[in-house]
């Protein structure tokens, strides 16, 4: 006789939730073959759905008396739009950066928001779709690494091409070795000077793409764990008979870290999209 399955302890259902749906078992601590498919599905599926709520915003945009979307809309992307005159002095620049930031903005807002919902619910529906009660399904996509560090990255490569665009690739090239020491008439010293600012300037560009990402990455997969402990206290309260003050936390704690929460997906996405413009902004600026 098969044994009997036994309630996941508090260690297994953090691990099972922390578990990513994937094409493949991976094999190692970093495997490139490996694909997080829930990551990529939600986050296309919300990339698309902001795309839509954008497009329905500006399809039905009058000259009159906006109603409370449309005026809704018009705030976030005025903020957008002052931000991005703040950091892209270029104008021409700006008719590109300013609607990415925007984009960016309600992109990640989105797929943080996705850690609002109750822990076991879209999880527990998919494996009710599958029929396996072990199937593994993350749903909040900045809570991945991958995820964060492609934005961030793509972030990087955006700032490469408008440092060549507006610099040139002549001058992106003497930046590179004469910036932040600058350099010397001595061709030995300038050989130096050269090796050491390029390498201060690799340093940079990496550290700004990792912190980018990481930031993020890191206050959404805090927030997911969060929720993941107050869930268990739900769990504890359910089968507990030791009277109501564990469901009672319960209720309270998952309120009020709720509403805290609200907040953070905000902060977070509003800071990503400024960093976004900063570094794009100092792309456009000479050393």
């Amino acid at each position: 006789m098969a044994a009997e399955e036994h309630a996941p302890t508090a260690s297994e259902y953090i691990v099972h939730h922390l578990q990513h749906l994937q094409n493949i078992k991976q094999k190692s601590i970093v495997d490139f073959s490996v694909i997080n498919l829930d990551s990529i599905t939600v986050s296309v599926v919300l990339g698309l759905l902001g795309l839509f709520v954008m497009w329905l915003a500006a399809r039905k945009a009058t000259s009159g008396v906006p109603g409370r979307f449309q005026a809704a809309v018009e705030m976030l992307v005025e903020m957008v739009d002052n931000q991005a005159k703040a950091n892209i002095h270029n104008a021409q620049s700006r008719k590109f950066i300013a609607p990415l930031a925007l984009t960016v903005f309600v992109w990640i807002f989105m797929m943080n928001a996705m850690d609002m919902l109750p822990v076991d619910l879209l999880p527990y529906l998919w494996q009710g779709a599958t029929g396996d009660h072990h199937a593994y399904l993350r749903v909040v996509p900045t809570a991945d690494l991958s995820t964060t560090l492609g934005l961030s990255t793509g972030v990087l490569v955006l700032c490469l091409i408008y440092s060549v665009k507006i610099k040139g690739l002549g001058g992106w090239t003497h930046e590179l070795v004469t910036a932040p020491f600058g350099t010397s008439k001595n061709p030995i010293f300038a050989v130096i000077l050269g090796v050491v600012n390029l390498a201060m300037q690799i340093i940079e560009y990496v550290a700004k793409t990792v912190s980018h990402g990481m930031r993020l990455f890191g206050n959404m997969y805090a927030g997911e764990l969060v929720f993941m402990l107050i869930a268990l206290m739900g769990g504890a309260a359910a089968m507990s008979l030791s009277g109501v003050l564990l469901p009672v936390g319960h209720i309270i704690a998952g309120s009020i870290w709720a509403i805290f929460h609200i907040l953070i997906i905000t902060l977070q996405a509003f800071i990503f999209m400024m960093l976004t413009l900063i570094y794009l902004g100092q792309a456009h600026e000479a050393h």
